[in-house]
């Protein structure tokens, strides 16, 4: 009867059905080999799919239909071996094993459950997450083609706090990732960047035809409030799931790199900590010793603060990344710009797969209160393949502030030949 038990439950593991096959029902263990055989080899077709063409099984994997059918058949999944790893101990008769094997076989039974129906559960979780988040966060549009071989994106961090009137883009930088091999680089544009430039086809050309001039100090960030006063510019735009104030950020950012913007997303900074929390926390280099809240004297430093980011390599929570990416006083914008894309880059680079998948619904759950864009969901499966790349490659930066580039007097030639300075594909070195 020991061996029949350690038979029986090993089995079990190896093969769900097999059992009810051997010692019990013939229909159900005939249902459920089949069942298994049908899931080994989907899982097969997708790892070899992988293998080959590696966008094509991530753009599978991020279809909200498919998430659905896959969410319904791994719920059933786990529902059968449950059935079957209970039915497995029934036939068993632990009863009539031995005293010492008896809680070893049931341990390496519920190992066994715990494995497979836990794991199908698990998954199922996964998608559902996953397929909720896509539809909450992303587009519904069409697929698009790079412009010049590229993909470029507009990034802003969003700064809404509750001593602000309404959002403002206190973070401007655009992405360009390299539609191949992933090269990415991140151009940083200063907030207080005056005179912007619009094309002749941009709606804001025709109140700024000779830039954004305004008898004031009329900077870049001012121009999300402008569209959002001026809808009538964009009728369109929350229709096609932007916004006006976004939009005018397009065209004006379009204008400032020389670049087709394609795409933006926009970062909640006041939500930002609960994503850096879910990943449990951020790892970061602090390379200057930074004020957590309080104010600054005549002078410009800092007095009556809460707390410091010390230097050194730190674990941030996100409260504390929020305020070493915010902090002001004793510093300048530039400086700011700077740390605002080490916490984002720092992001990315702990997006591994372990560190997401172990606190998947957490992220899921904060990467929508955080991040809005336009990018379609047809389009998911190729960025992140493209992700995928970009993680082995480094990222290029161009930052537009002093001392190479004037945010009061820019210089648009220079700016446009620098950003496409940026795009040159990365040669590993040789071995």
């Amino acid at each position: 009867m020991n061996t029949r038990a350690w038979w029986l439950v090993v089995l079990n593991v190896l093969l769900p059905g097999s059992v009810q096959l051997l010692a019990g029902s013939r229909r159900l263990g005939r249902f459920a080999v089949v069942s298994t055989f049908i899931l080994w080899l989907v899982a097969a077709v997708l790892l070899v799919l992988f293998l080959v063409n590696r966008a094509f099984v991530l753009s599978l994997a991020t279809n909200v239909w498919l998430l659905l059918v896959a969410e319904i058949v791994l719920a059933a999944y786990a529902v059968l071996w449950l059935v079957l790893t209970l039915d497995t101990l029934r036939l068993v008769r632990l009863i009539r094993t031995g005293p010492v094997v008896r809680p070893l076989v049931a341990f390496v039974a519920l190992a066994g459950l715990v494995a497979t129906a836990g794991g199908a559960a698990y998954a199922a979780n996964v998608a559902d997450a996953t397929r909720s988040t896509i539809a909450a966060v992303f587009d519904s549009g069409e697929y698009e083609e790079p412009v010049d071989g590229r993909y470029n994106i507009l990034l802003l961090g969003g700064d809404a706090g509750p001593d602000r009137m309404g959002l403002r883009p206190d973070s401007i930088s655009v992405a360009s990732v390299d539609a191949e091999t992933g090269d990415t680089s991140i151009i940083g544009i200063p907030r207080n960047m005056e005179f912007i430039q619009f094309s002749e086809g941009s709606p804001l050309y025709g109140p700024f035809p000779n830039g954004y001039d305004c008898g004031d100090d009329c900077l870049i960030s001012y121009l999300y409030t402008y569209g959002q006063e001026h809808p009538e510019l964009y009728p369109n735009a929350e229709a096609e799931g932007s916004l006006p104030g976004i939009e005018a950020m397009r065209d004006a950012v379009s204008g400032v790199v020389g670049l087709t913007i394609q795409y933006y997303v926009l970062i909640d900074m006041q939500g930002f900590d609960d994503l850096i929390d879910a990943l449990g926390g951020v790892v970061i280099d602090v390379k200057e010793r930074q004020p957590i809240g309080g104010d600054e004297d005549a002078r410009g430093n800092p007095i009556n603060v809460e707390g410091w980011v010390e230097v050194g390599e730190r674990r941030l929570s996100g409260w504390s990344a929020l305020w070493y990416a915010r902090a002001r006083h004793g510093t300048n914008d530039y400086d700011r710009m700077k740390r605002q894309r080490d916490v984002q880059e720092a992001i990315l680079r702990q997006f591994e797969p372990a560190n997401v998948l172990s606190k998947f619904r957490a992220v899921a759950e904060a990467g929508k209160q955080v991040v809005s864009t336009d990018i379609p969901s047809v389009m998911l499966g190729l960025f992140v393949d493209l992700a995928g790349k970009a993680k082995e490659l480094p990222i290029t930066r161009l930052e537009l502030s002093p001392p190479d580039f004037s945010p009061v007097n820019p210089d648009y030639e220079l700016i446009h030949e620098s950003v496409q300075g940026t795009f040159v594909r990365y040669t590993p070195p040789p071995e």
